[in-house]
Order: structure tokens, then C-alpha cells, then sequence
């Protein structure tokens, strides 16, 4: 698994396209999916996700799976809450709460949407180089230098945390009198000290990468320069190709007769 804002080490379809058009592609379909609160939208266009993102970024199913995991915790939060403060036929009373057939409907199309959201956003993140994005955004879509330069820092602040984080813990683990081999220290309190120590070497470090970055790419230095990111016909094809799989399943659940809500969001 790579660190977080990190691409997969390897080439793929996904991989070759364009960043800025996955990104305006993502957005798109992430709005359209704030319109339906059924739950057979999201599911039918999550089982077309996942293999299709598997196979198209050459993404092993675990990773994506465990990566999808991390949004289970906020989608089961929406199904519950939903499911006890809608009105409608009472279906279940769980702990004097009363569960109806609207919130549990609604709940679980909160709940697939989360989870197909976090399932495109994890695609992005591992198929997109940090700096090719950046690099494109300026180039395409007419991103100023400083909000480049700037979003470019946080994502290499970024890809550094997991292993800053594994550094501080070992050195934690090293000093702790109770020591033992393989263990780590589990405590709150050698927890917070470590976020603590993490989070002061993420500003020590943003500083020093701006300040090398308005050297070397905004001030009178020698200017920092990337490849320019091409954009073809094939990004058109795969824009409009997902876009199309997205409005052609809304709009056949909507001919079956599946979208009789709609949110007002």
C-alpha cells in the first residue's frame, strides 16, 4: 500500500489520463449522485466501479477494498441516524428507537454513496502522481503558481506522514522502559505525544518546502520546471464514456421507475 496522495508505482489506463480531466470527471459524477436517494443507484453503479477502476488502474482488489473500508465507519454513522429519524411504517424498535422503511431506504443510499464516493476518490488518489496533477491543473485549467506550488507542498507533506509516523512510534517504542520486541506503545498518552511530534515535523517540514519552493519556483532563483501533461483525444473518449455509463444508469432507474425520492440537497 502507498502513503497517502502516493500513485501506484506501476503504468495503467487510469494512470495515463489526463489528471485534471479524472478530477472534473470525479466531481461530476460525485454531483449527479447527490440527486437520487434511492438505494439501486449508487449499488448499481458500485458494482460497475469497482472492477471497472480494478482493472482500468490495475488496482489489486485488497488495497481497494481495505482503502473503501475507511469510509465504512462514516456510512454506517448515516444509515443509522437515518434509519431512526424518518418518518414512515415502523419496521423495527432497536434500544426504544424506532427504525422506519423511509430512513433505512434513504440510510442505505447515504450509506453506498459514501462508499462509492471513497471508492472513486481512492482510485484518483492511487492512479494520480501529486506533482503531474498540479502540473496539469496549472497547464489546463489555469491554476495560479502560488495555489499550485502550494497544493504541491501539501501533497508531499502528505506522502511522507505514514513513514514519519512509523519513525516517531519505533523511537517511542526504543525509549519506553517496558519495552518489549515488536510492540509499540498503545497508551493515550505515548498516542497524543506522538500526533503531537508528528504534527510539529509537518509544519517544520511545509515551512522548509516553501521556502524552497518560492526559491527555486516563484523568487529570482533558478525556476523549478515539469514536464507538461498532454491531453488528447483518448481523455475526451474516457470522459465521455463514464460520464455516459453514469447518466445511462440514473436514467434507467429512473425509466424503471427506482427514483421516486429526490433529495433536496
Amino acid at each position: 500500500m502507498t502513503g497517502l496522495g502516493q500513485a501506484l508505482p506501476h503504468d495503467s489506463v487510469l494512470h495515463r489520463r489526463n489528471p485534471t480531466v479524472k478530477l472534473a470527471v470525479f466531481l461530476v459524477v460525485s454531483l449527479v449522485l447527490l440527486v437520487p436517494v434511492d438505494p439501486w443507484t449508487p449499488l448499481a453503479l458500485l458494482l460497475l466501479a469497482l472492477p471497472a477502476v480494478a482493472c482500468a488502474g490495475r488496482i489489486p482488489l485488497p488495497v481497494l477494498g481495505r482503502a473503501a473500508l475507511l469510509f465504512g465507519p462514516f456510512a454506517c454513522s448515516l444509515l443509522a441516524v437515518n434509519a431512526v429519524t424518518r418518518d414512515g411504517p415502523v419496521v423495527a424498535d432497536v434500544a426504544g428507537l424506532q427504525a422506519t422503511s423511509t430512513g433505512l431506504a434513504i440510510g442505505v443510499a447515504l450509506a453506498l454513496r459514501t462508499v462509492l464516493v471513497g471508492t472513486l476518490a481512492v482510485a484518483f488518489s492511487l492512479t494520480t502522481d501529486g506533482a503531474r496533477l498540479m502540473t496539469s491543473l496549472h497547464q489546463h485549467a489555469r491554476l495560479g503558481a502560488r495555489p499550485t506550488f502550494a497544493v504541491l507542498a501539501g501533497y508531499r507533506v502528505l506522502e511522507d506522514l505514514p513513514q514519519r509516523w512509523t519513525t516517531i512510534r519505533q523511537a517511542q517504542s526504543v525509549r519506553d522502559p517496558r519495552h518489549r520486541a515488536g510492540r509499540l506503545p498503545r497508551d493515550p498518552a505515548s498516542l497524543a505525544r506522538a500526533a503531537f511530534a508528528l504534527l510539529v515535523v509537518a509544519l517544520r517540514q511545509g515551512e522548509r518546502m516553501a521556502i524552497a519552493m518560492e526559491t527555486r519556483g516563484l523568487g529570482s532563483g533558478p525556476r523549478t520546471v515539469h514536464r507538461p501533461v498532454a491531453l488528447d483525444r483518448r481523455d475526451a473518449v474516457f470522459a465521455v464514456v463514464v460520464l455516459s455509463v453514469c447518466g445511462l444508469v440514473v436514467l434507467a432507474s429512473w425509466r424503471a421507475g427506482v427514483l421516486r425520492t429526490w433529495s433536496t440537497v
